[in-house]
């Protein structure tokens, strides 16, 4: 476990997340539902790609938990990608 692992740090890269929900509808709620933590700067969607990915920049820490569960809330699934592609 490590901070860079358990949290989105503030910073232009933000953290990619992958979602199971398909629709559009679904991915602007998810959208919404973040930006109500504290610290969520930016919800990007990316509904071109399959599985869908929403990534989200902040301006302080944010625990990756509280987003999986902000997520969880609405009905769907959110699983963090790596950090850095190889």
């Amino acid at each position: 476990m490590s901070a860079l692992k358990d949290n989105v740090i503030p910073g232009n890269h933000g953290q990619i997340f992958g979602t199971n929900a398909i629709e559009e509808v679904d991915l602007i709620e998810i959208k919404a539902s973040v930006l109500k933590l504290d610290g969520i700067k930016d919800v990007l969607l990316n509904a071109e790609i399959f599985p869908r990915e929403f990534t989200v920049h902040t301006s302080k820490m944010v625990a990756i938990s509280d987003i999986e569960n902000k997520v969880k809330s609405v009905g769907f699934h959110a699983i963090p990608k790596d950090l850095f592609e190889l």
